[in-house]
This record gives C-alpha cells, structure tokens and sequence, in this order.
C-alpha cells in the first residue's frame, strides 16, 4: 500500500517452513559460510497475483498461477517471491482490507493451493513471503463488527474510536491518506474510528495489549504453514498520538482538495518501534525474515528502522531511492551525482541496503525514465545499476521485460479507488498493475479465457517473456546476466562499495571489491556517447586485468571504457599475482 509520500509527485502524487527439531537449529541450518541469513543475499520479487497468472482463466490471476511460473522465476534468479494480500476481502483497495488474516480469498484459490505453491517453490529454491497489513483490517473484519456492535464491546478498544470535537466535528484536523478526514461517524454508537486510509480500513488500536497478541499470533499461523517472512506494509502509520493533536498544515492542497499536512502526529511515531521488536522476536524464532514498507524522509529516519541493536526489521525498503532524478514535470531521469550521493549516504548508514526502484503502488520504473528513443536502453542501465549495488534487491515483475505503465485514458476504465476518486489530476494505479507480458499471443498469455481485469497494452508484442528470452540483446537477457552475476561473483555477492571518478556528471562507475576479488562497473547515465577513464592502481589494484563479463553498447578495458547512450560495462577484475 502506498505511504502516499509519492504523492507530493505530480504524476501520482514470516516463518519458514522447515523440519527441524527447534528454531535455533533451522536458524543455524540457513546461515552462509560468512555467518549470513539466507536474505542477505536473495534477490526478493514482488508478485501482484491478481496480474500474474490466471489458471482458471476467469480474467484475474491466482495462485495456481503463480505456480505455474515457477521455473520462470527460478531460471530468471529469484530466491524469494514477496506476494501482495491474497486474504479474504472485500477488495475496496485490492486486498489491503482484510476480513480474514488466516485464509486465502476464493478469487485466488485455497489453502490447498497455497500449501501446493509452497511446496512446488521450495522444490525450486524459491520462499515464499507474504505481505502482512499491519496498521488496519477491513470494516468487515469480525474483530471490527464486534467493535461497532456497541461502545461496551470487549473488542471497542481493538480500534480507535473517540467522540468528536462538537457536532459533525472529527477529533482533530488529520486528512486519510487516500483523501478527505480521516475520521468516520458511526451512527449507532455516535463516535468517530480512525482511518489512515479508507473509510473501509479502520486502524487497529496497537496500544492494546490484545491487539499485539492477536497479530503476532497471525505471523506464528502462517510461519507454521511455511511462510518465509512477511514485508509488513504502513509500518509507519501503526501509533497515532494519543492526545490527537491536529498536525501542523502547509500552503497548497492535495489531489484530492485536501490542505496539505505535515503528518507530524499521525506518522514515523516512536512507538512503531517497539512493536517492531516484538513482531522481529517471533520472525528470528522462524528463520524468517522481515521486509519494511519505510517511507522515510532521509537516510538516518529510515535507518531507526533496522533498529538500534538490529533488532527490528531485517530489510526496511529504500523507498526514497524510486523518487531520485526527478525533474519539473514528474519525470525522472537518470542521474550520476544524485544516484552517487544517494548511495554514499546509505553506505555511510552502514546498514544493509535494501534497494527498490518500483512496486504495485508506484508508476513503473521504465515508464518514469523513458525518453521515447532509448526506452529499453534505458531499462537495462537500471537494472545492471541497482542489482550491481551492495545490498539485498526487491524486483517488482515485469521489471526484467521492460514492462511499461498502461494508464487508462477515460474515467470509466478505472479500476482503482483512488484513480475513481481523483480523476483526472489522479489516475489511479492501474497503469503499473497490468497483466505479466508472457507472450505475443492475445492478452500476453496472461490466460486463455475471460478478458483480463486490466487491459494489456500493444507493447506486450515486443516485451514480453518469450519473445525477450530468444533475443540475447532484451531486456530480459540483461536481467538474467547480471542476476547470475549476483549469485556467482563473491565481489557482487558479498563485496564492498568504492566510487570511481565522482567528478563525473554521465557515468556512474563503481568498484565491489571482496578480498582479492573485484568487479568494475561502468553505466552511462546519459543519452549521449561518453568515454570514462580509469586509475586502478590508486585502489591498489596495480597491473590488474580484466575480462568483461557484462556489456552493452559498451567496449573497452580496465583503462578507458567507451559507452554508447545508457551503455553499460562490467567486468571482472584479476589483481596481478
């Protein structure tokens, strides 16, 4: 769910299932020579599934059909597929209102079908995380029906509810996420609940004790069905102040005709660390592991999410990395000095990154940085730049094809709530939702039956996984170089991060360097031809040679390398013996 930070933009803006006598000696079983979990090194993929694959060809995807694109995933390099909610719903945001946090919604199958998706990915190497909504349930929810039923309820406090300032007066100034006051009237019992999101998401009241318990024994339920972790989604949003002091207001109104608001008591709250703790308490017993949606504002905010003793959430997402290069107009653009000290502060952090360039909630990352004349150029000098960083990877599918967004072009079309809602400044998020581009065939091969929920868009005759996987120049065959790379060559795998030529305003250029291993990479940032050169001695690596392993639109050696427009070179680095 979008921590709707992006939405300032102006384009739209976990246990793992193992058989073991205790968790210690699955824990022991699953660390690397180096002393690692199995994450580390993993490279996570997100799966929307009702765009994935459609075994009953009913028009939306399911479960069945992830399973069934499973050898894909293996042959591309995925370790770990993170799946968007597949619970029980009403579907008022496509799964993120959940009425039932310990089944599957018919839509997508069974718990028969996940235990067989489970046990086909395990087969392959493959974990499964699912994706865990913290900060609320849905109002259909029986925690939240039994809330409602009376201000007596054993269960009232499960939720936030409050009385309001004065007649048809909320408790304070704090806008919903997703537009308009963040507080609803209930009628019957005459108080308002809070909702960061929708009206149908009801925020559940963490300050109780019972509350706590219920959902950290929601994660022991589905660690025991052999989950491998869970990415936990609005983990900021999970504490509000208890006084509900009204945030502090901003000149400019939103897309949705709210007053702009800095969150300062309904976001980042300290209290969401301590929760965090706990839930990481129970994932260390599992051998899981933990993902965080952390929309964060700097590198330091974002870096009290691993927890000061790194006892909270294994992998807090650098969501602020999908939003550099930004230019006037919500395009971005590839660009070296902001990418260079972008990273430089997350190594200075000294944490683990964990880099994101896109996900379900926001437009897809070779749409933002196209420029209409190198588009696939452009998409494979991102995915050999942040695969090639320090740092565990979370793909989003169809990244590796090149995918496109497919915005709907009328208000009827729209799918998505907020796309209904704030139409046309705000089109929704359907665009970077569409079917997965399997083939050329109609409707991608996405399935063989009813019309796919979202329309496929013309491009899947050209970008798509078939097609791509007999070209040695796609996209797809960039991603499957450089993603092998990332498995085999210790200097990517485990290595460290030095900068090269930082003086440079085109071409990204970096060494990883682990121990008498080293790997040069080489990107050009730029829609031009750019030369950069090198001096590796001054990294002691005098007399060194190298073999390039990775190019395209590229050429050269460890001495000066030639790009063509987003040319891209790695090569293998031998010191001289």
């Amino acid at each position: 769910m979008l921590r709707r930070n992006i939405r300032a933009w102006s384009w739209r803006g976990i246990a793992l299932g193992v058989a073991c006598a205790t968790p210690l000696a699955a824990a022991a079983a699953q660390r690397d020579a180096q002393g690692h979990a199995w994450w580390r090194h993993a490279v996570f993929y997100e799966v929307y599934p009702r765009s994935f694959g459609d075994a009953n060809n009913d028009g939306l995807g399911d479960l069945s059909g992830i399973t069934q694109h499973l050898d894909y995933l293996r042959d591309l390099g995925v370790d770990a597929i993170w799946i968007t909610p597949c619970y029980p719903s009403p579907q008022v945001d496509f799964g993120y209102d959940v009425s039932d946090y310990e089944n599957i919604a018919p839509e997508y199958g069974s718990l028969a079908d996940f235990d067989r998706l489970q046990a086909e990915a395990k087969k392959r190497g493959i974990r499964i995380i699912f994706d865990f909504v913290v900060n609320h349930t849905s109002d259909k929810h029986p925690w939240f029906l039994e809330s409602q039923a009376s201000r007596t309820n054993a269960k009232r406090d499960w939720y936030v509810w409050r009385d309001g300032k004065g007649p048809t007066q909320p408790p304070n100034n704090w806008t919903s996420i997703f537009g308009g006051s963040a507080w609803q009237y209930d009628r019957a019992t005459q108080q308002y609940y809070y909702h960061a999101f929708y009206p149908e998401q009801p925020d559940l009241n963490w300050r109780n004790p019972a509350v706590e318990t219920a959902m950290l024994d929601v994660t022991r339920w589905w660690y025991t069905r052999g989950v491998s972790g869970f990415r936990l989604d609005a983990v900021n949003t999970l504490f509000e102040d208890p006084g509900l002091r009204d945030n502090p207001t901003v000149p400019g109104r939103n897309a949705y005709g709210d007053q702009n608001q800095v969150r300062k008591y309904d976001d980042n709250l300290p209290e969401n660390h301590r929760v965090l703790r706990e839930l990481r308490k129970v994932t260390d017993a599992h051998d899981a592991v933990l993902i965080g949606e952390t929309w964060t504002d700097d590198v330091q905010q974002l870096k009290a999410y691993y927890g000061a003793n790194h006892d909270e959430v294994h992998m807090p997402m650098d969501l602020m990395f999908t939003g550099l290069g930004r230019v006037p107009g919500g395009h971005q653009r590839l660009d070296a000095p902001t990418f260079r000290r972008h990273v430089a502060a997350m190594e200075a952090s000294g944490e683990w990154p964990v880099y994101v360039v896109s996900n379900h909630d926001i437009p897809r990352v070779a749409t933002r940085f196209a420029d209409g004349r190198h588009d696939d150029a452009i998409a494979k000098a991102i995915g050999a730049f942040y695969l090639t960083l320090r740092g565990t990877p979370v793909m989003y599918y169809g990244e590796e094809l090149g995918m496109q967004n497919n915005d709907p072009q009328r208000k009827e079309d729209v799918r998505d709530p907020i796309g209904i809602k704030g139409w046309p400044t705000e089109k929704g998020r359907d665009g970077e939702r569409t079917p997965m581009q399997w083939t050329a065939a109609p409707d991608a091969g996405f399935n063989t039956g009813a019309k796919p929920w979202l329309p496929v868009p013309p491009s899947a005759r050209t970008h798509n996984a078939q097609t791509e996987g007999q070209d040695s120049s796609s996209v797809l065959s960039l991603y499957k170089a450089v993603l092998k790379l990332r498995h085999e060559n210790p200097a990517v795998r485990e290595g460290g991060y030095v900068p090269l030529n930082e003086g440079d305003p085109n071409v990204m250029s970096y060494l990883r360097r682990y121990r008498d291993a080293a790997v040069l990479v080489v990107i050009n940032m730029s829609g031009e031809d750019r030369t950069a050169t090198f001096d590796l001695s001054a990294q002691g690596l005098r007399g060194a040679a190298g073999r390039p392993i990775i190019q395209s639109a590229a050429s050269g050696d460890l001495s000066s390398v030639k790009l063509g427009p987003y040319g891209i070179f790695i090569a293998d680095v031998k010191t001289a013996p």
